[in-house]
């Protein structure tokens, strides 16, 4: 910039030759002032606008070649505006504009060059529109420069979101999974440890149970790490719904409770399908784990747009989580506020838990069936 202006300061003092005053020594030192203080101005703005200003002020004042030189300050003014210091950027171009109509009605009889009559008010005009429109085209791109941060932020923002929704999904399905599959083996485990003396067959049972929910959850699981290691493929198989809750009345009957089931659930959308599915899993692990009861009763009905799921047991609680991570009800309340429904989980009036849930068939819009929900209550 600073060998733009002093070469281009030359052709414009050729130009006007006689009309202005020839480039001297402190002319270029003037040029090199005001070109060499744009080095600073992303670090000193400020400064720099005040500065060149400055230079710029006495140089016109002293009668040289209007040119180039007043791009430095056109420059300045722009890199403090967009920096944010706008009042400055104002008051530095006020500044020039100010003393150059001094220079230019009234102290022109004494500075060079000798001869000089008094600037029209219509090159003032001039002058003070290029000022205004310098200043506005930086307020412009300050402006758009602002936006185009907050934009990036607010996209930051949202991916961020989405990888927490998406790691809370994960960690609420290997919570599914495998609380549900880990309370029947241990179930199964004690059985096996209490009969492998005095009813072999029956611990030969026990053990393949285990097997079987073992090797279950482990395909569960790897399905969910699949989509961590290629994110945004289809899944490999499809994400089980209450097609499958003959299995899930099968499982507990091995871990020893016995399940009736009442109602039939109609054709449901996958997200919801998955949420009941995992909601009902999630429920009859916990009479597994914390009810003494061994008998529970599965509830299904529709009606009125919604799908109503309840699962009942005659407890008394035993106490006992078999090693449970104490989220299974915040699990299941996010599950059902993700697609717009709700949870109710507490002690029946006659005794023994109740877990009712009610799903929208249809989900509300904006919801998904990842939206997470601050977990505040644990398991019973």
């Amino acid at each position: 910039m600073t060998a733009f202006v002093l070469v281009g300061s030359n052709f414009a003092a050729h130009g006007q030759q006689g009309e202005r005053a020839e480039l001297d020594l402190f002319a270029r030192a003037l040029l090199l002032v005001a070109g060499g203080l744009l080095l600073w101005r992303k670090r000193y703005p400020v400064a720099v606008v005040f500065g060149t200003a400055a230079a710029v002020m006495v140089y016109l004042g002293a009668g040289y070649p209007y040119g180039p030189v007043l791009f430095t300050v056109a420059l300045a003014c722009f890199s403090a505006i967009v920096a944010g210091h706008r009042r400055a950027a104002w008051a530095a171009m006020g500044m020039l504009w100010a003393g150059h109509v001094l220079v230019a009605h009234w102290l022109f009889r004494w500075l060079p060059p000798s001869g000089d009559l008094a600037a029209s008010w219509g090159e003032e005009i001039v002058v003070a529109t290029w000022v205004v429109a310098i200043a506005a085209v930086s307020e412009l791109f300050r402006v758009r420069r602002e936006q185009w941060v907050r934009e990036r932020a607010e996209r930051a923002e949202a991916a961020r979101r989405r990888a927490d929704e998406e790691r809370l999904r994960i960690a609420r399905e290997l919570h599914d999974v495998l609380a549900h599959s880990i309370s029947v083996i241990n179930v199964q485990a004690g059985v096996g440890l209490a009969l492998l003396d005095t009813d072999p067959e029956q611990a030969r049972t026990a053990l393949t149970t285990i097997k079987d929910q073992s090797k279950e959850a482990l395909g569960e699981v790897r399905q969910v790490l699949d989509t961590l290691r290629t994110p945004g493929d289809a899944p490999r198989a499809p994400a089980p719904g209450l097609d499958r809750l003959s299995e899930l009345v099968e499982q507990a009957g091995s871990a020893g409770l016995t399940v009736d089931v009442e109602g039939e659930a109609p054709r449901l959308a996958p997200g919801t399908d998955l949420a009941a599915f995992r909601i009902l899993q999630e429920a009859l692990t916990n009479v597994v784990r914390h009810s003494g009861s061994r008998h529970a009763r599965v509830h299904l009905a529709s009606g009125a747009g919604v799908l109503r799921l309840r699962v009942d047991d005659d407890g008394p609680a035993t106490g006992d989580d078999a090693g449970g991570s104490g989220n299974g009800l915040a699990g299941m309340r996010e599950r059902a506020a993700a697609l717009g429904g709700t949870i109710e989980a507490g002690p029946r009036p006659d005794g023994g838990f109740r877990v009712l849930a009610v799903l929208p068939l249809t989900a509300s819009a904006g919801t998904s069936t990842g939206g997470p929900t601050s977990p505040t209550q644990e398991d019973r």
